[in-house]
């Protein structure tokens, strides 16, 4: 059963109606915020405005009372004073509480104490809350409740909010850089009949209408592929994709990522791109290249470090990876400790790179040429056929993209998804299907290109000191309660 509130909150609704007073209005005129006028308080003053926020804190003392009003871009103080206050909003403040969304016009005026208020000559109730709001500092501190009643989040904890307005610049930016680059945006399938471009568990559904299934996205590769293949020659994507894996502090089901492609390019070309757009990103955000993350300095300034992925590991371990085959993979998995359920070749690989070498890799770091075999959609070195063009940029021990010099030979392509069908075959379910629609397309001829994906929401963390991926989600994915009544 829906509990709406208790009974006082009730009757102080139905008293407002009583008296004729309409406590969720249509509409109410803003003329300025409370952030505008704290920062331009001399062009304010003695001026008269009109601004809307939830009550977040009320005093009284006899005839005169103190709210902090919340706006989306911060707090500011309003008076209520008798002298001041027409008739109606005489009556109205009897019956507002902590909670309520009010209108408020008034003048802009300092306390004694030199606060910046707004002396209110009328105020309007545009929405009566009828359930009691957790304390600012102990009612939602709790991670689990927070992220299960994001809005009750948002409105105690003000510093969450700030966490996505970064989110929204970083997009921005992103976005900018990349038109201004004269890379155009596409949109493309999230259901799709083959999923494919990274080795990840896929989400399954249903189109009823086409009687098939289909499945969530892993990623936007194949289709941005397709796009350079038909002549767009920069594209890009900000997307949504799904990937039907374990949740962590640093994955989530559901994220985003920019995916972009361009014609014409390598790798070395993207690791240029790159710098660019991760030091000026941060220098933009916070005007040097220096920032601290977890009380630890992160060094944005370019160029970035380079470590080459198979010398680097070979040189911490003695192992040499760079045409390790499957059964070799069990035995040093074995000998290694690794706790995995996969021991193939790219499984045991990866997990040898978390132990090793993933550690070290705070500032900005390309780690560049992977094993061949972990990189099914890559061209070869050019100086070792064993490896591949492929880098992954770290920060802070966090992957935050991965680059290609992209495979355009065809016939090469259809023999590594051949390889990959090997592998599901063998139990590797984050082993991709063979996509014929794309080779088919490739064999029209694919310019050499160069792509990248960055994971947003990880960035994102770093750049907000964040240490857990949900917290920069608006709507992290959770357990079901078993218990509704366990809600807020």
């Amino acid at each position: 059963m829906v509990r709406l509130t208790d009974s006082e909150k009730l009757k102080k609704l139905e008293e407002l109606h009583r008296l004729g007073i309409n406590p969720y209005p249509y509409s109410y005129k803003v003329s300025t915020n409370a952030l505008n006028i704290s920062n331009n308080y001399d062009s304010f003053e003695g001026k008269k405005v009109s601004i809307a926020g939830r009550i977040m804190r009320w005093r009284s003392m006899g005839k005169l009372s103190f709210l902090d009003l919340i706006d989306s871009s911060g707090k500011i103080q309003i008076m209520l004073n008798d002298s001041e206050l027409n008739d109606k909003s005489k009556i109205i403040i009897k019956f507002l509480e902590v909670g309520d969304i009010l209108g408020i016009e008034g003048k802009i005026t300092k306390t004694k104490k030199g606060e910046i208020s707004i002396l209110s000559e009328n105020v309007t109730v545009l929405a009566k809350s009828l359930k009691i709001l957790p304390e600012k500092f102990h009612g939602l501190s709790d991670t689990e409740l927070r992220y299960r009643n994001r809005h009750l989040d948002f409105m105690v904890n003000t510093n969450t909010r700030k966490f996505f307005v970064i989110r929204a610049q970083i997009l921005k930016y992103f976005r900018d850089f990349l038109d201004a680059k004269d890379y155009i945006e596409f949109e493309t399938p999230v259901l799709q009949p083959t999923y494919g471009g990274a080795n990840a568990e896929p989400f399954e559904t249903y189109y009823d209408a086409l009687d098939t299934k289909v499945y969530l996205r892993v990623a936007d590769e194949l289709y941005l592929k397709r796009l350079i293949l038909g002549g767009f020659e920069k594209v890009y994507e900000v997307s949504k994709d799904f990937r039907n894996e374990d949740i962590d502090s640093t994955h989530n089901p559901e994220f985003t990522q920019i995916e972009c492609y361009e014609a014409y390019k390598d790798y070395n070309d993207y690791m240029k791109m790159t710098e660019d757009l991760f030091s000026g990103l941060v220098y933009k955000l916070f005007g040097s290249y220096i920032i601290k993350y977890q009380s630890k300095e992160i060094n944005f300034e370019p160029p970035f470090k380079k470590i080459m992925w198979v010398d680097r590991l070979k040189e911490l371990s003695g192992i040499d990876i760079s045409e390790m085959t499957d059964d070799e993979a069990k035995q040093i998995a074995e000998k290694e400790g690794l706790e995995i359920e996969i021991k193939n070749a790219y499984h045991v690989a990866d997990s040898l790179f978390d132990k090793y070498i993933k550690p070290d890799l705070w500032n900005p770091t390309f780690v560049i040429d992977f094993p061949a075999y972990m990189c099914p959609l890559t061209k070869s070195s050019r100086n070792n056929p064993l490896l591949s063009e492929r880098f992954e940029i770290y920060i802070a021990n966090k992957e935050c993209g991965n680059c290609y010099s992209e495979l355009t030979d065809p016939i090469i392509q259809r023999h590594k998804f051949e390889e990959q069908e090997s592998e599901r075959e063998k139990g590797d379910v984050e082993a991709p299907p063979s996509d014929l629609d794309f080779l088919d397309a490739m064999e029209y001829g694919m310019p050499p290109t160069a792509g990248i994906g960055i994971g947003i929401d990880r960035l994102v963390m770093i750049l907000t000191n964040n240490i857990s991926i949900k917290e920069v989600l608006a709507f992290p994915t959770m357990r079901p309660l078993k218990d509704d009544s366990k809600n807020v």
